[in-house]
Order: structure tokens, then C-alpha cells, then sequence
């Protein structure tokens, strides 16, 4: 274990005077039948032993690459923890002003970062129908930007979020993937540092129901499908059934909704790390099923990215793995043009839901080039 990334986290216990805030009361789980993707479940209390990062190893690499997502339970973070993060996530919304959300609304074209406010219709998702999403980020160091005033008493509680997230679930994820390609187990690690510059974030997001003339334009779609910009995501999973996965037999399949675990999957990033061997999963968000609608979907998430130096070349001459299986890369180890990661995530950053895309013909596939990389969206 690299002991230089870790710090000491403080401490939310019962004891500790909270901020009183409103309670939040997500949608009751649906009742329908919806066909689920069978994703691993990662038990992480076994990562405490050689014998249990052994096992679950195998179990995290190839549900990776499988599916590019899978659930973890066992985290470290009570419910009750869990409940008053999405507390929070919900006040940064329904208790601020859209006076005060203006003043710290995202310059996302202008910075290539989501840091504040993204107002809703801020993308297009299709025929002239913009997104109903709110999200809020703040870097993983909250510090590093200013926010609304009556967000700055919770600060301590996100700062703690950030840093659960990062040292205590992100960091034994990807010593398990970095193992998985027969890799010192720091590589990925040295590559995510907390201090570092960057744009891992905690992000909040609201989702708010739509009028029926936008589901049938947009064939019910509220986000089109997509793999993420940095290298893992972690959600923390809640009850609206929205989010689906592309699987490999070409079906839309619904992520189960599990008490207080989270959903984790890879991104692009990592799949360039990799060398393709780690790929990312096509997801979107659609409309919840009928006994969910008319509810806001509330969601608290970390999204991970590189240091913004890491130049996104496959990990080829120090894995194993990659020497035997080849690089399945979009680039070579001394390519010239591989990208670093804030080329990639800025340039990215501006072009989704902003940019015009290319229809490919006879297909739901929409295609644009970042950094001279095919990205596709699925409609």
C-alpha cells in the first residue's frame, strides 16, 4: 500500500453536531417487472486480506470486462450516512435560490469544467428537446472553488465524502484492477492522486420528470447513451429505475437499485490505460418506470479522472496481461498524439450535448471526434 495517499479522514460519527436541513424521501422502489443486468457484487470488507483481494480480483476484473460496471457493498459508510449525503444532495437544489444557483452556474464552455451549477435544458438530447438535469459539482478538494453560502456549513460533510470515496472505495477498486492486469497494485493509484490537479469531483444531480410531448420526441430517452470521460464513476445507488446498461448482446438492461451500495463503472480513461483491456460500458438514462414518474431522481456520485498531466498511454511494457492479450488501444505506448487527461476531459467537457453530431445511417448511433478519437452516443 502507497501509505503517501493515505491521509487521515475525519470523523462524522452520531456525536458530531450536523447542520440541521431538511430530510429528503426518494420515490419507493418500483414494483414492475424490468429485465436487470447480472453484475457482480463486490464484497469490499474482503479486501482487508490477501486471501479476499485474491478473490475478489478475479471477481472485479472480469466483470469489467464483461459488463464495465458492478456493485460494491460493504463500503465502509453506514446508511444513515448514506441517507444524510443524499440529504445534502438534495438541499444544494430545492433550498437555494435560482438567484444564487445564476451566480454559481458552471462556465462549462468557457473553463471545460462542470464545477457549480449546470442549469437544465442546458443539453440537447434530441429533436429540439434539451435535458430537465441539475447537477452541482465541486472538485474533490472543496476548497478550490467558492460556493453558495448556504451550502458552506455542509462543506465538512462533502469534504468527507470526497475523501471516503477516494481513499476508502476508489483506491481498493483500483488496486484490484491493477492486479487484474498483473500490475504493481499502485499504478492506477499513483495516477488518481488527492492533491494532485484535476477534476475528480462530487457531483450531485437532479433529475426532474418530463412533459409527454418530450418523452415521445425523444423516444422516452432523458440522456443519451454514453461512456464517461474519466476512469471510474461511483454512484451511489438509488431507487428510481432509470439507468441502463448496453449489454453485449445489444439489450438496454435496467442497473438494480441495491440499499446502500453503489454502482461502479469504467470510463474512458481507463479503457486508454488499459490498453482497451478494461472497457467502458454504453449507459444512458430513460424515463422511469410508470408507478416512478412524477418524481425527481436524486443521485450523489464521484466522478474519478486521472491527474490532469497523466498522459493516457497503454500501460503495454509494464503488464503482463497486455503483453499477451495485445493492446486493443486506440493508441501505442510512444504515440505522439496521445492525449493527456485534461486534453481529453476538456475537450470532451465542451463537446457533449453542445456539439453537432454525425447520424451513422440505418442506426441510432451518433458519432462525433475529441482529440481525434471516435466517440459515439447512442439515441
Amino acid at each position: 500500500m502507497n501509505t503517501s495517499q493515505s491521509i487521515p479522514q475525519p470523523s462524522l460519527s452520531v456525536a458530531m453536531s450536523l447542520p440541521p436541513i431538511p430530510h429528503y424521501t426518494p420515490a419507493p422502489p418500483t414494483q414492475e417487472e424490468l429485465e436487470y443486468a447480472d453484475l457482480a457484487i463486490i464484497d469490499l470488507s474482503k479486501a482487508s486480506t490477501a486471501e479476499g483481494r485474491a478473490e475478489l480480483t478475479i471477481q472485479a476484473r472480469d466483470s469489467v470486462k464483461e459488463h464495465g460496471f458492478l456493485y460494491v457493498i460493504n463500503h465502509g459508510w453506514t446508511q444513515d450516512q448514506n441517507n444524510r449525503i443524499f440529504d445534502i444532495a438534495d438541499f444544494t437544489f430545492s433550498q437555494v435560490s435560482d438567484e444564487e444557483k445564476k451566480k454559481y452556474e458552471s462556465k462549462i464552455l468557457e473553463t471545460s469544467t462542470y464545477r457549480g451549477y449546470k442549469p437544465r435544458q442546458f443539453w440537447h438530447i434530441d429533436a429540439g428537446v434539451h435535458d430537465q438535469i441539475e447537477h452541482y459539482n465541486t472538485n474533490r478538494d472543496v476548497n478550490k472553488q467558492p460556493h453558495p453560502e448556504i451550502i458552506r456549513p455542509l462543506l465538512p460533510e462533502i469534504d468527507a465524502f470526497a475523501k471516503h470515496n477516494h481513499f476508502d472505495i476508489l483506491f481498493p477498486i483500483l488496486r484490484l484492477l491493477a492486479a487484474g492486469m498483473e500490475l504493481p497494485e499502485d499504478t492506477f493509484i499513483n495516477k488518481h492522486r488527492f492533491d494532485a490537479t484535476g477534476e475528480t469531483s462530487v457531483r450531485f444531480m437532479k433529475y426532474y420528470p418530463r412533459s409527454e410531448e418530450d418523452e415521445g420526441k425523444t423516444n422516452q430517452v432523458w440522456l443519451k447513451g454514453h461512456t464517461d470521460i474519466g476512469s471510474i464513476t461511483i454512484l451511489w445507488s438509488q431507487p428510481v429505475s432509470a439507468l441502463q446498461i448496453l449489454s453485449k448482446d445489444g439489450k438496454w438492461r435496467h442497473i438494480r437499485h441495491m440499499d446502500n451500495a453503489l454502482v461502479i463503472n469504467t470510463g474512458d480513461a481507463l479503457e486508454f490505460l488499459s490498453g482497451g483491456y478494461y472497457k467502458p460500458t454504453i449507459h444512458r438514462v430513460i424515463q422511469p418506470p410508470k408507478d416512478q414518474r412524477g418524481y425527481t431522481r436524486v443521485g450523489a456520485f464521484y466522478f474519478v479522472m486521472p491527474d490532469d498531466e497523466v498522459k493516457l498511454a497503454p500501460l503495454v511494457k509494464e503488464s503482463p496481461v497486455l503483453q499477451n492479450v495485445g493492446n486493443l488501444s486506440r493508441f501505442s505506448q510512444d504515440a505522439s498524439d496521445v492525449p493527456t487527461m485534461e486534453q481529453w476531459r476538456k475537450g470532451r467537457t465542451k463537446a457533449y450535448g453542445t456539439s453537432q453530431l454525425k447520424k451513422v445511417d440505418g442506426s441510432n448511433i451518433e458519432e462525433e471526434y475529441i482529440n481525434g478519437v471516435l466517440v459515439q452516443h447512442f439515441n
